[in-house]
Formats: C-alpha cells, structure tokens, sequence
C-alpha cells in the first residue's frame, strides 16, 4: 500500500481558508459578547489570544510543520517567536475530551452570551442568525476543514497527533 499524500508546506489557499473560519468564529464570539456588554470583548480577545500562544508553545515548537507553512501557517509564526522543539514529543501531549475543553470555550461562550442577549434585550434575527452560523461554522464547517483539507494531508498525523487520534483518526492513517 502506498505512503499517503502529505504537504511538505500546505498551498496558500487552504492556509487562508482554514484561518478565515477560525477568525469568523472570533468575530462573531466577539460582536455577540460585546452586544451583550462591552466590557467582555477585551477579556474575550485576550483569551483567544492565550489559547494562541499556548498553542505555539506547547504544540508548535514540536510540530514536523515548524518553520514551514502547515494548514494554519503557524509553523512559520511559531518559528518567529520560538526555538524548534521535538516532532516525536508532539504525540505525547494529553489526548482527551477536558484538553480541548478550553478551544471550545472560543464558541460556547458566545453562544451561551448570545441566548442571554436574546433573553435580556428581546429577540433578534441578527443575533440569532450569527448564533446559528457560529454554530455551523465551530461545529460543523471547523471539523470538515480539518478532515478534509489539514488532517488529510498532514505529515506530523504520520508520526503522531493526538487531535487526529481524538476526532476519529488513528496514527499512520
């Protein structure tokens, strides 16, 4: 059986399109949580922001994609503001539901401050439109980005990833 195809730096378009969901979904968490009060959008910001940098730090640095383009374009980021780590130490980070428990706060926490808009300032076709694409967009278009166009094709799912083994690949798919 043959090596399945991997990107030695992902094509620019899917860089920019995977980012464009994950910066829509931060877009509309933050509009939803500023319409809800002001005062959330710094604090929701700068979480985005940690889960980000935490990322880099811990996942990056050990990453086969440091210092090229992988599907989000984080190995070139990361390679900016860190010192290359060990891809065979990338499969050894915790591979559990409560480990990205954090990642899904960037999308649940909007929403659950959106349905208090709705409850607070009355119904709102625009507030309930952007609920159900932030919806569709975390948990159905971010899944299919993944598995079709990053997981697919990724080198480092070939050593080891536990996102890829949690989300219902195995390792060396």
């Amino acid at each position: 059986m043959s090596e399945p195809r991997t990107y030695d730096r992902y094509p620019g378009c899917i860089v920019v399109s995977s980012n464009l969901v994950s910066l829509a979904i931060i877009a509309i968490g933050a509009y939803v949580l500023a319409s809800l009060w002001i005062w959330l959008l710094v604090p929701y910001l700068l979480y985005c922001l940690w889960l980000e940098y935490r990322l880099l730090k811990t996942a990056c640095i050990n990453c086969t994609y440091f210092g090229e383009a992988c599907a989000f374009g984080k190995g070139k980021l990361c390679s900016m503001m860190f010192a290359p780590g060990d891809p065979q130490r990338f499969g050894n980070r915790e591979s559990s539901w409560l480990a990205v428990v954090p990642d899904f706060l960037v999308s649940i926490l909007p929403s659950f401050g959106g349905i208090v808009l709705l409850v607070v300032e009355g119904w709102d076709w625009v507030v309930v439109g952007l609920l159900i694409l932030l919806v569709a967009l975390a948990f159905g278009v971010t899944p299919a980005v993944r598995g079709s166009m990053a997981c697919r094709y990724c080198k480092q799912r070939l050593i080891a990833c536990p996102a890829y083994e949690l989300f219902g690949g195995t390792s060396g798919d």
